[in-house]
C-alpha cells in the first residue's frame, strides 16, 4: 500500500557528533539518507522532506528540567574541539558537566552541543506534528531516538530525549492514549521513566537482558507507577537471541497489548544495534529480521491507529554494513515501497561509503536469513530461556490488561 511519509531532515543533523572514535558517528545517518536517495525514495509521490526547526527551550521543558537545559547551553559554550571527552573543560566547569552526565566517555562535551541536540529534538517534533495533524500518515526522524536521556541528566549518547519530548507534545495536543514501541537492543529507560506513572502512555521495550547490557534496567517487574500499573512493558531477552526467537517474542507481546490498549498514535524507536555485527550489544538479529519488525510495526499502525505513526532511528553502531540498510528498509516500508531483500545495493552508494569511511559496503539489502518464527501461541517451552523471558513479561503485564498470559 502506498503511504504518505514526512521526513524531517537537514544535513545539520550530522552536527550531533561526539567526536572521532565515538560509536555514534553521524556518518551512519548520512549513509542511510544517501542510500535511500539512491533507491529513489525521496522521489516517491507520497514522500515529503523538510528541514526542521530546532526545539525551543519551551519544547525541551516538556521533559527536561530548566537547570539542566541551562547547563547544556553552558557546556556548549565552554567546550572546544578536544581529543578527549572533556571538551577541554577543567576544574569547576568539568565537575559541573559531570554532575549532569556531560563530558563523559558516553556523552563527550563538544561545541554547539545544545544547538545540535535541540535540532534532533526539533526533527522528531516536526515528524510528530506531521503524523498528528494528518499532513502525512507517518512521520520519520531518522536522526532521532535518543531514548536514554533523562530529565536532568545526559545518558547513553543522549543529551535531550527527543522521543519523550514528542510524546509529551502529543499529550499536550490532546492525545489520550499513546503507544511507544522500542526495538533497540538497549532498554528504553529514559522514555519509560518520563511516563512511568502516566496511564496515557504505554511503553513497550524489547531489549537484551539488563544483566549483560547498559543501562542495566528493564526487567518485567518494572511495570508502571501506582497510577499506571501495567503501562511499562519490558521484554528482557537473553544475550545471543536470534531472529526466530526475537520475532517470536515481539509477536507474543506487542500486537495483543496494542490491540487491547487501542492507542491513537503509535511511536516507535528502531535502534538496530540488535544486529549480530553490532559492536555494543549481544543480540544476533539479521537485517532480514529487523526488516520484518519494521513491517510488523507498519501493519500495526494501519490496523490500530489509522496510520498515525511516528518513527525514529536510535542505536546502531555497525556504521556501514547494518545501519544504512536497515533504516533504508524502514523508510521504504513506511512509504509503502518495500525493497526486495535480494536487491543489490547501488554501486554508486558502495563507492561513496568507501570514500567516506574506507570500509567496504555490503552488496545486497539482505543477510540471506529467512526471518521466520514459530508463534508463541503454538506452545510454551519452559526449558527455553527466551520463552521464560516472554512468559515473565506476559505474567507481569497481561492480567493488568485483562489478557490471559497463556
Amino acid at each position: 500500500m502506498a503511504c504518505t511519509v514526512h521526513v524531517a531532515w537537514d544535513e545539520r543533523l550530522t552536527d550531533y557528533h561526539f567526536g572521532p572514535g565515538h560509536p555514534m558517528a553521524p556518518v551512519r545517518v548520512e549513509l542511510t539518507m544517501r542510500l535511500a536517495h539512491e533507491f529513489g525514495l525521496w522521489n516517491q509521490p507520497g514522500v515529503t522532506m523538510a528541514a526542521p526547526d530546532p526545539a525551543s527551550d519551551e519544547d525541551l521543558r516538556l521533559v527536561h528540567e530548566e537547570r539542566y537545559i541551562s547547563i547544556v547551553e553552558a557546556v556548549s559554550h565552554w567546550a572546544q574541539p578536544w581529543p578527549d571527552a572533556s571538551g577541554g573543560l577543567e576544574g569547576r566547569q568539568l565537575r559541573v558537566a559531570h554532575m549532569f552526565g556531560l563530558g563523559t566517555e558516553d556523552n563527550p562535551a563538544f561545541p554547539g552541543m545544545h544547538d545540535a541536540s535541540a535540532l534532533v529534538a526539533g526533527a522528531t517534533l516536526a515528524a510528530a506534528r506531521a503524523a498528528w495533524s494528518g499532513s502525512a500518515q507517518h512521520g520519520a526522524s531518522i536522526a532521532g531516538g535518543m531514548h536514554h536521556a533523562m530529565a536532568a541528566h545526559a545518558s547513553g549518547f543522549g543529551v535531550y530525549n527527543d522521543v519523550a519530548i514528542a510524546i509529551a507534545w502529543l499529550l499536550g495536543q490532546g492525545a489520550e492514549r499513546i503507544a511507544y514501541v522500542d526495538i533497540d537492543a538497549h532498554h528504553g529507560d529514559g522514555v519509560q521513566t518520563a511516563f512511568y506513572n502516566d496511564p496515557r502512555v504505554l511503553t513497550i521495550s524489547l531489549h537484551e537482558h539488563p544483566a549483560t547490557l547498559f543501562p542495566y534496567t528493564g526487567l518485567p517487574a518494572e511495570s508502571g507507577g501506582p497510577d499506571a500499573e501495567g503501562s511499562a512493558v519490558n521484554v528482557a531477552l537473553p544475550a545471543g537471541t536470534g531472529d526466530a526467537t526475537w520475532l517470536r517474542a515481539f509477536h507474543a507481546v506487542v500486537p495483543p497489548l496494542l490491540d487491547r490498549f487501542r492507542p491513537q498514535i503509535l511511536v516507535s524507536q528502531h535502534g538496530c544495534d540488535s544486529h549480530r555485527l553490532d559492536p555494543l550489544a549481544n543480540l544476533e538479529l539479521s537485517i532480514d529480521a529487523q526488516r520484518a519488525a519494521h513491517a510488523a510495526i507498519h501493519v500495526l499502525a494501519h490496523d490500530l491507529v489509522g496510520g498515525r505513526w511516528l518513527f525514529t532511528g536510535g542505536g546502531g553502531y555497525e556504521l556501514v554494513g547494518v545501519v544504512p540498510r536497515t533504516w533504508t528498509h524502514l523508510i521504504a516500508e513506511a512509504a509503502g515501497q518495500p525493497i526486495d531483500p535480494s536487491t543489490p545495493t547501488p554501486l554508486s552508494w558502495r563507492e561513496y561509503a568507501v570514500q567516506r569511511t574506507g570500509l567496504a559496503a555490503p552488496e545486497q539489502m539482505t543477510d540471506g536469513a529467512p526471518a521466520t518464527f514459530v508463534p508463541f501461541e503454538s506452545g510454551y517451552d519452559p526449558a527455553d530461556p527466551a520463552d521464560r523471558a516472554i512468559m515473565a513479561t506476559r505474567n507481569e503485564i497481561f492480567p493488568r490488561h485483562g489478557l490471559w498470559p497463556l
